[in-house]
């Protein structure tokens, strides 16, 4: 499965890229995300709780970054486990592109999944998927409008 999309953030790039490194920041934007456990500049852990139809299951999991490309681009890539709910490993290419006092982001992801989850059939997974990466940037577009504000 893979997902593109893009949004318009109304911060200069600098602050974007830093906040999208700042574990606080994503623990508050990432749908279900109980915990984010910054291990090193590079390496992050987390325990998210997902709903994916009628199947919710708390995942852990790994993610690690590649910045070789920073502050213009930078990559993730991560899997996790939800036990008997099915194993999910994935990744995303960004990109930030200063437009002024906004930033323009562009994410391509993409994801395999297996187990109990992969069961339910792939639309239903994508328009999860899809949801949640909306829920993410909405929430990651507002924290960072709030943050220039105050």
């Amino acid at each position: 499965m893979e997902l593109a999309d893009e949004i318009v953030i109304n911060a200069p790039k600098d602050r974007v890229y830093a906040a999208l490194n700042d574990p606080e920041v994503l623990q508050q934007c990432i749908p279900g995300c109980e915990e984010l456990i910054q291990h090193s500049d590079t390496e992050l852990e987390a325990k998210v709780v997902l709903k994916v139809g009628p199947v919710k299951a708390r995942f852990g999991g790994e993610v690690t970054l590649d910045k070789s490309g920073a502050p213009d681009a930078f990559s993730l890539s991560g899997q996790g486990n939800g036990r008997a709910a099915g194993h999910a490993k994935g990744g995303a290419d960004v990109t930030l592109t200063a437009d002024g006092d906004t930033t323009i982001l562009k994410y391509v992801a993409k994801a395999q999944i297996g187990g109990k989850i992969a069961q339910l059939g792939s639309r239903l997974i994508q328009s999860t998927a899809k949801k949640l990466a909306g829920k993410f940037f909405t929430s990651f577009a507002k924290v960072m409008e709030d943050a220039s504000q105050a």
